[in-house]
């Protein structure tokens, strides 16, 4: 009897052991299951910031919300601080959601959910909120710039959180400027300046001030400003492809740039203004010469200026015989010109005239030179041309003047008084018949009669 009532007593011994423990270990699992679970949440400024606080276990024990300053903001799904800006978004055993709409800088901070068990155990979230950078500003280009000249510029902006970045861009081109940041309570002002060096191509750029910042996830923010650069003008004359010749129209154009735009064109030949304005008309940019031909040869030019400068360009023009048959366009072989040049000496001269006292032709051939398009080849054409026509003239005036020559001695031997056998003793007669009654001999001897020249 008694050992029974010992082995009933180690019995139940036992068995409350092993209830201790089941109890213990239940205790333990909810207690671990019943911890709340949070995240950090990151929002700009202006946004909506969700706070989420999760259960996975709870034995419908409340949760609840409180705000950095350890107000309650929700209780269950009780509001319990008056804010229109905090809303309750989800509410059950298991999970809390509340929103917060509109957030400020001063919504930032370290937010508390809690579950009221025994001991109460607790979750942080920390809000961020993102301080967006106001749209920048371009400063420091007032007028336009001159060739040359290096300006600056400076691009600012304010309220960024963090520090937002400032990037240059000359159109697509990223440049390098210089930051400067300047903190301004919980915010920052970003200053970035760039120095540059304008010459003529930056005319009409564009350089673009770009800042990023994370709470810019559409699109950073953007401001620009366009360049306008002074100087002076570059100026050529662009002549017609084709070569200049006799009859022909000839166009140039003044092509020149330069900011401000020049004007007027002024066009010279020669040093003085323009000789036919009949046929030389300026329209704008453009010089043209109608009919041409070969007084229009010269140096043409045109000159412009603007308020920074002035330039001037020439064009030597040379006006080309009309060609024949054969286009500047056809090659051909070098043509040669032959020239016959006969050599006379006074006696030929004196001979000729003599046995033949009519005017002596010579012929001589030559060949019309082709205009080629190189106008060197052209100059050396025409000069051999001329030396051609210098000696047929040369030898034109020496004929011209064998036969005055020729001629002068001629008429020189034939001058002089005649006097006949006939005529002697007749000079003092009074009368013809008395001068042949007198005269000495008489007309039956007729083959002495002689003629004496003086």
């Amino acid at each position: 009897m008694i050992l029974k009532q010992h082995l009933l007593l180690t019995l139940y011994s036992f068995c409350g052991i092993l209830l201790k423990v089941a109890v213990t270990k239940s205790k333990v699992k909810g207690s671990q299951g019943s911890f709340p679970i949070t995240q950090n949440v990151t929002v700009a400024e202006g946004g909506t910031a969700n706070l989420t606080c999760r259960v996975d276990h709870n034995d419908n024990t409340s949760l609840q919300w409180s705000n950095p300053a350890q107000q309650t903001l929700y209780f269950g799904d009780k509001k319990a601080l008056r804010n229109n800006r905090i809303e309750l978004v989800r509410f059950s055993w298991h999970e809390l959601i509340i929103s917060i709409t509109d957030v400020t800088l001063s919504d930032e901070g370290q937010y508390t959910c809690s579950v009221f068990t025994m001991p109460v155990k607790t979750s942080k979230s920390f809000l961020t909120v993102l301080g967006v950078p106001e749209k920048p500003e371009i400063a420091g280009f007032m007028k336009p710039a001159l060739e040359k000249d290096t300006i600056t510029l400076t691009c600012n902006t304010s309220g960024s959180k963090p520090a937002a970045d400032i990037r240059w861009f000359k159109n697509d081109k990223e440049i390098k400027g210089v930051k400067e940041v300047n903190a301004s309570g919980k915010t920052f002002t970003v200053k970035s300046t760039l120095e540059l060096k304008v010459d003529r191509k930056d005319d009409g750029v564009t350089i673009t001030c770009r800042v990023d910042h994370e709470s810019l996830s559409s699109a950073p923010q953007l401001a620009t400003q366009v360049l306008k650069v002074h100087y002076a003008p570059i100026v050529k004359i662009i002549p017609p492809p084709e070569l200049p010749q006799e009859g022909h129209y000839l166009t140039l154009v003044c092509d020149f740039n330069g900011n401000p735009i020049p004007e007027p064109v002024i066009w010279t030949k020669d040093g003085g203004e323009l000789p036919d304005p009949d046929r030389m008309t300026v329209n704008g940019r453009e010089l043209t010469i109608a009919f041409l031909n070969k007084t229009d040869n010269g140096t043409y030019r045109c000159e412009v200026s603007n308020s920074i400068g002035q330039d001037n360009a020439e064009y030597v023009l040379f006006v080309y015989d009309f060609p024949t048959t054969l286009s500047p366009s056809t090659t051909t072989p070098p043509q040669t010109t032959t020239t016959t040049t006969t050599t006379v000496s006074i006696e030929t001269c004196a001979a000729t005239s003599a046995a033949t006292p009519s005017t002596t032709a010579m012929t001589t051939s030559k060949e019309l030179p082709v205009p080629e398009k190189d106008p060197n080849a052209l100059a050396d054409q025409t000069a051999t041309d001329h030396a051609v026509i210098g000696g047929v003239v040369a030898v034109v005036v020496f004929i011209t003047l064998c036969l005055i020559i020729v001629l002068g001695r001629y008429l020189a031997r034939h001058k002089g008084t005649y006097l006949t056998n006939e005529a002697k003793g007749a000079e003092d007669a009074p009368d013809a018949d008395t001068a042949i009654i007198n005269a000495e001999g008489n007309q039956a001897n007729a083959d002495e009669k002689k003629e004496y020249f003086i």
